[in-house]
């Protein structure tokens, strides 16, 4: 068994800058690989700023772990390592935040993966999302932490209200925006020929569930679902930016 990862990120059709990321690394047996995606949030280029930071922070805490072979043998579990990279990121955007009056505002959306064999260890707040694509269909592994899924599970509205909702990207949790942070995660094992996409609500706002899977599903490549993925989003004027990163196990 391989893993194979490819990604993108794009400004999408009416933002002037990207404030997503879109990071990965598979390591050289391509048995594992670690991936994320962070969506910036806060004015004066603070999601900007902010997204890279929790990208950076991430990748620097766990590349050397990915990299050091089996987790079985490694001293922190796959979930501990992922809080505490979480936890770094939340910590490096707070203490900039402190530094600069203009930025006190900014955070970002943190998904992030890491698959080991065919065990996936998933790390989740915000609203980007994870998604295990199995047999053409996809089962998204993250809950949204924003005010409308609240409003959702108790029941306040329905999924038909959700479009009518003036205030439906309002976050709930974001990475450098609270103390202590709430990080939610998952396991989930894959099967030879599954995926794993992580997106942000760029994708999932502008192309519809059944037509994402469709793309991927007659796409002949990680590579050329990732580039029909966002160009159908651009083809549906997007008016968030875009990222999507797709693993699959071969």
């Amino acid at each position: 068994m391989s893993i194979t990862v490819a990604g993108r990120s794009h400004t999408g059709a009416i933002r002037e800058s990207n404030q997503d990321v879109a990071v990965w690394q598979v390591r050289e047996d391509a048995c594992a690989a670690l991936m994320l995606v962070a969506d910036g949030m806060g004015g004066y280029q603070g999601g900007e700023i902010a997204s890279r930071l929790a990208a950076d922070a991430v990748m620097e805490s766990l590349t050397p772990r990915l990299f050091s072979g089996d987790l079985d043998q490694q001293e922190m579990s796959a979930h501990d390592n992922l809080m505490a990279a979480f936890a770094l990121a939340n910590q490096r955007i707070q203490d900039r935040r402190a530094e600069d009056s203009q930025l006190d505002k900014m955070g970002t959306t943190l998904v992030a993966a890491w698959l080991d064999g065919t065990t996936a260890h998933i790390a989740h707040v915000g609203d980007s999302r994870c998604y295990l694509i199995r047999k053409g269909k996809g089962t998204c592994l993250t809950r949204d932490d924003t005010v409308v899924q609240n409003m959702l599970d108790d029941g306040s509205i329905s999924e038909a209200d959700v479009p009518n909702v003036p205030f439906k990207n309002v976050l709930t949790r974001a990475v450098g925006a609270m103390e202590p942070l709430e990080i939610s995660y998952a396991r989930q094992t894959l099967e030879p020929g599954e995926s794993l996409m992580l997106c942000s609500d760029g994708l999932t706002n502008s192309v519809s569930q059944p037509e994402w899977e469709d793309i991927i599903q007659q796409a002949d490549s990680g590579e050329s679902a990732v580039e029909a993925l966002i160009e159908t989003a651009l083809d549906n004027l997007a008016s968030d930016n875009v990222s999507v990163v797709l693993l699959t196990l071969n």
